[in-house]
């Protein structure tokens, strides 16, 4: 686990913050990824960050909040990056078509960074982390420049969409060539439509002590998305689409103990590049020795698998994970056990399209296991996971991963 703290609404809602003077606000504010001021809230994702590519990142951004207006919103960031030496920005903002549904209008330009193959739901709550341990070891992004509207609209309370439209200049910040039709792209234009559903069907409205109403939430949870890349609209260079789906479910056993269990899978046909492929989001980094290789372990990511291993075209992974109750040792001492597994399977067609890099695939399907005991002091815990199966490698120590985790709820 990351220094996670508490899921907040996505920037792009309607985020209400009072200004007060209150710890426990604050503290519930900066829980949620936010530092109030009277009309405008600060992004901590913005403070400061690091990765193979940028070296250290630093910046600001943050939204508006319904002191500034309660139909407009501007929501923007400047960031820099000294490795690199360069910066990175968004500008974007949006209004309130209809109050009832949430329903806003968004428009933004953002000039960033993103990893290649990993993938998004644009009706995903963000989740703050002061420390997003995969982040470190990231070494294949591509450059963006995107133009984008969207609009979000709550169909009921249990059902969400998003739609977005962009056009997107790309250049991978690696040696990277995408062979098609006797031409090679080092770099690429895109002009993508999304349609995203987030349904919670058992997501219920509650009183909270105060008297206010609040919803739960529920378990399963689904989210779907489909991707559409138009070749020959405004410039645009490929002709793919993707379909990507998600579902977890959580079966609480007791108060203390639960078992969450997590799927998700895509698939993409047409003419892809690597940078809108699928990873299963690795988080080993490649050293000789398990102590080199010692780092922090990731939320949802496989832990023996290593950065830049595996691409799919195709993808379909499983993690159960099992809570036990924590151990009652002392007043301030409750440890708790969690017991891993994930696994992970895809393929690729026509491989041989994406030159200069070197990957394998997922059809024998690849498997690990392990646990982590969280909270043994002040937050930090300890995880060990073994790789085994079809992808065993034949160095018993590279299939060991031994980690710390650190786990913090405001």
């Amino acid at each position: 686990m990351s220094i996670t703290f508490s899921h907040a609404q996505d920037p792009e809602n309607n985020l209400k913050v009072t200004d007060t003077t209150k710890s426990s606000e604050l503290l519930k504010q900066i829980g949620n990824g936010f530092f109030p001021t009277k009309v405008w809230n600060f992004d901590l994702r913005y403070l400061i960050k690091f990765n193979q590519y940028e070296g250290f990142r630093t910046g600001l951004g943050g939204i508006t909040n319904d002191a500034f207006s309660e139909k407009y919103r501007i929501d923007s960031y400047l960031v820099y990056g000294f490795k690199d030496d360069s910066f990175k920005y968004k500008i974007g903002g949006g209004f309130r078509l209809n109050e009832k549904h949430n329903t806003w209008f968004n428009v933004s330009y953002v000039d960033d960074l993103k990893e290649t193959g990993s993938s998004a739901f644009l009706t995903d709550s963000r989740s703050f982390s002061f420390f997003e341990p995969r982040l470190l070891n990231i070494n294949l992004f591509h450059k963006h420049i995107t133009s984008s509207v969207s609009l979000e609209h709550e169909i009921t309370p249990q059902l969400y969409s998003k739609t977005e439209l962009a056009i997107s200049n790309i250049r991978p910040t690696y040696d990277y060539n995408f062979v098609l039709d006797n031409n090679s792209y080092s770099g690429f234009e895109t002009s993508i439509a999304k349609i995203a559903l987030q349904w919670d069907p058992f997501k219920t409205l509650e009183k909270v002590e105060n008297g206010e109403k609040i919803y739960k939430d529920g378990y399963p949870k689904f989210t779907l998305q489909y991707s559409k890349s138009f070749k020959d609209v405004l410039n645009a260079d490929f002709n793919f689409s993707k379909l990507d789906f998600r579902t977890i479910h959580k079966i609480k056993h007791n108060k203390d103990s639960y078992t969450i269990g997590t799927i998700s899978a895509g698939i993409t046909h047409g003419d892809a590049p690597l940078t809108h492929l699928y990873h299963a989001y690795p988080n080993n980094i490649t050293k000789e020795t398990i102590l080199q290789r010692f780092s922090v372990a990731g939320i949802n990511s496989f832990e023996t698998m290593y950065f830049n291993e595996f691409f799919s075209d195709r993808f379909s992974t499983v993690v159960l994970k099992h809570y036990v109750k924590p151990f009652a040792i002392a007043k301030r001492f409750n440890p708790q056990l969690v017991l891993i597994t994930r696994y992970a399977i895809g393929n690729m067609n026509t491989i041989g399209r994406h030159q200069n890099v070197s990957f394998g695939t997922l059809n024998h399907g690849y498997t690990e296991s392990g646990f982590e005991i969280n909270k043994l002091l002040f937050g930090f815990g300890l995880s060990g996971t073994y790789r085994y199966g079809a992808y065993h490698l034949p160095n018993e120590e590279d299939n060991i991963a031994v980690k710390f985790t650190f786990n913090i709820t405001l």
